[in-house]
């Protein structure tokens, strides 16, 4: 087995920064009169990223093009790709994580789904909750059940919001004040729609949104292309406003190949709070890139349950920033590598403010020799966040020889009155909790079996669906068991 485990001590200074001109539309860099005004930024373009960006452009329908609040976002991601190339095992948030499986691929943008090809299509889950369905990028009515919303609550499409103080509320968080990598400018770029889920101050959603993620279009997993989708949503929940959500990312049998590029971008008014269920269950010859940002103002809290077992590549990137004191944050996943597949999770809390609260609970299993797992998450507390009370851990369970866990726990302290701690374990199952099992006479492969269910189970009890909670443990219990019976 290979394991990695380390915190570093980073030092980092301002990179020069370059000023650039507004592009409007990302065809431009395909015309070299374009490119040569644009120096010396040109000189660091990636002509792979910037491909990639023209084809998810001219991929957009046309009506998608006419909301200029969306093209506002594609401008801003549009000047982003102009100076990030693709990224490399040499790059330190990529040390660990081998993303060349989707540049060797053939990338095409998605098309919108044709409605006869709706009719067979299959997904699970209780029709009777409030949910959206999101397929391929793009919200589809007909799959969709909206009805019984709270008054002045809306959830859908930006492009179709018919408050003009809704949509200005909006759009005060477009572009965002803070970009992420790589994927998530590709995103701001492809996205076809942008999904609003907006609470208005003092109201309470009751029952949980189940926002549906569902892959239709797929290739081959041989045939070397990977159509891409770039689903985005953001939450705006204002002062005093409650909601549940749960994203659930499915579709696609397990030898169809498709790389899904989504995004989350969560903002929590003074008082609000925000549980947020995340389930990634998609093909094991799939790609999955998400980012979930959140800010989180005074008072407000939100917590984070996730789990993932799905896709080939399978990357979370989670940025946390508290701009308010008194602010609670949880996050708690639990990741499963049971094939040639690698599960990464990347977050970030950052507390600026006094009397901060977060927890972070990470539990990975790798299940496989060629499986790996990968975990980076920093906690920074910065000058001003005293009475800061911050914890993290991760434990990792390796069950093969070859298996790999790469874990980079970092815990950057500014301040001086806090409590903080975290901690990082990676083992195989410990001999004495298997003795105590056989000492009580359970044979051993029995004892294994129940040690590694339970392992999870400390996480997937934290969602607060009942429903979603016995969904969720017999799909794990049948995947480190097959012949577990199942009725999802």
């Amino acid at each position: 087995m290979a394991v990695s485990a380390f915190t570093p001590t980073i030092f980092s200074t301002p990179s020069q920064s370059f000023t650039i001109p507004t592009t409007p539309h990302l065809s431009n860099f395909s015309k070299p009169k374009k490119i040569k005004s644009l120096s010396p930024i040109t000189a660091l373009s990636d002509p792979f990223v910037l491909q990639i960006a023209e084809s998810l452009e001219d991929s957009l329908p046309s009506s998608s093009s006419s909301s200029q609040h969306l093209q506002k976002l594609r401008d801003f991601a549009s000047e982003a790709l102009l100076s990030t190339p693709w990224p490399s095992r040499k790059d330190e948030p990529f040390r660990f994580t081998d993303i060349s499986f989707i540049k060797k691929s053939e990338i095409t943008p998605v098309s919108p789904p044709p409605p006869q090809s709706l009719t067979n299509l299959s997904v699970f889950g209780d029709t009777l909750l409030v949910n959206l369905t999101i397929v391929d990028g793009y919200i589809v009515d007909s799959l969709s059940q909206l009805s019984g919303l709270p008054d002045g609550v809306y959830v859908g499409s930006l492009c179709k919001i018919s408050s003009s103080e809704i949509t200005k509320r909006v759009v005060e968080f477009l572009p965002v004040n803070e970009q992420g990598d790589l994927f998530w400018s590709l995103n701001g770029v492809g996205s076809p729609d942008l999904v609003v889920v907006y609470v208005p101050e003092g109201c309470r959603f009751e029952g949980p949104l189940h926002l549906r993620y569902v892959a239709s279009e797929g290739s081959d997993k041989d045939s070397g292309k990977l159509p891409v989708s770039n689903p985005r949503v953001l939450v705006v929940v204002e002062k005093g406003g409650e909601i549940g959500i749960v994203e659930e990312f499915m579709g696609g049998d397990g030898g169809l190949s498709y790389w899904t590029n989504s995004v989350m971008e969560v903002v929590i008014g003074e008082e609000g709070k925000v549980s947020h269920s995340y389930i990634q269950t998609q093909s094991l010859s799939s790609a999955h890139i998400k980012w979930t940002s959140v800010r989180q103002e005074k008072s407000s809290s939100y917590d984070l349950v996730e789990v993932s077992t799905g896709g080939k590549l399978s990357r979370h990137n989670v940025h946390v920033q508290q701009v308010g004191s008194d602010t609670i944050t949880g996050l708690s996943t639990f990741h499963l590598s049971g094939c040639d597949q690698t599960q990464d999770l990347h977050s970030k809390i950052v507390l600026d403010h006094p009397r901060g609260f977060s927890r972070q609970l990470h539990k990975c299993i790798v299940a496989h020799s060629l499986g790996q797992a990968v975990f980076d998450g920093n906690i920074k507390v910065n000058r001003y966040a005293q009475q800061t009370d911050a914890g993290q851990l991760t434990r990792s369970l390796i069950l093969e020889p070859r298996a790999t866990v790469n874990v980079k726990p970092n815990l950057q302290i500014i301040a001086d009155d806090v409590k903080c701690s975290h901690g990082a374990a990676i083992c195989d199952l410990e001999e004495d909790q298997l003795f105590y099992l056989q000492a009580r006479g359970i044979d051993l492969k029995t004892a294994r079996k129940a040690l590694i269910v339970s392992f999870g189970a400390e996480v997937i009890e934290r969602f607060p669906s009942s429903d979603l909670r016995k969904k969720v443990d017999l799909y794990v219990k049948k995947l480190l068991d097959p012949k577990v019976e199942m009725d999802m």
